[in-house]
């Protein structure tokens, strides 16, 4: 199966009356996904929904797959840019204490309107989502490898690994969360649940990096 392009927005945002313009066209690209879902998703009723003429639509997105492209980035920023804030924050400390902010930091972002992220999920395989998820993933992946680097403790595996694990459990637990629908009350335990998992799983690793450390020298002996 050939990929679609990742599309372009038309017109770039400069002036505060354009970005208003264009963050409420995303916003009610959301509400109109959420309220009618992906089947009866139009730029006519999403131009309707923010206010504006469709031809003002068509000034900054070409087509509905551009359109449901941006919103979904704007999603996948949001919770990048948290994973970010959190890596800097957290930089320097010990491993445990950077897995469980980062942690905290993605699902609080992941999850801050559920609605909206279940939503773009189902859309997301229609516009090429995972390229755009991808790109993302890389950069939140950068900055954690520069944090989890920061700290006292060494790892006894790669520090890409470590990454990929970790940002395995993240995504998986989210999509799990979000194709199960569960109930907004029940998301504080899976996060608990969620961070006991990633800090096991750091002092596993680190408990395997002390026994090699201990097996060396006795099997020179």
């Amino acid at each position: 199966m050939t990929l679609g392009p990742i599309e372009k927005p038309r017109k770039q945002p400069i002036q505060a009356r354009s970005t208003a313009t264009v963050e409420a066209i995303l916003d009610a690209t959301v509400q109109v996904l959420i309220a009618e879902g992906k089947d009866r998703l139009t730029t006519t009723r999403i131009a309707h929904r923010a206010g504006v003429s469709v031809g003002t639509l068509y000034q900054y997105f070409p087509n509905r797959r551009s359109l449901l492209q941006a919103t979904l980035r704007r999603k996948l920023v949001t919770v990048t840019e948290a994973i970010e804030a959190a890596c800097l924050e957290h930089r320097g400390e010990r491993l445990s204490a950077i897995v469980e902010g980062v942690a905290l930091a993605f699902f609080r972002a992941k999850m801050r309107d559920a609605a909206s992220s279940l939503a773009l999920y189902a859309v997301s395989s229609d516009v090429d989502g995972l390229r755009i998820a991808e790109e993302l993933r890389l950069r939140s992946g950068a900055a954690l490898a520069e944090a989890l680097e920061s700290a006292p403790e060494r790892l006894s595996v790669p520090t890409k690994e470590a990454v990929f694990a970790i940002q395995a459990a993240l995504s998986g637990m989210s999509r799990t969360l979000l194709e199960t629908r569960m109930p907004v009350r029940d998301h504080a335990t899976v996060q608990r649940n969620l961070v006991v998992m990633l800090c096991s799983y750091i002092q596993a690793v680190r408990a395997v990096d002390a026994l090699q450390a201990v097996a060396v020298p006795r099997a020179r002996q």
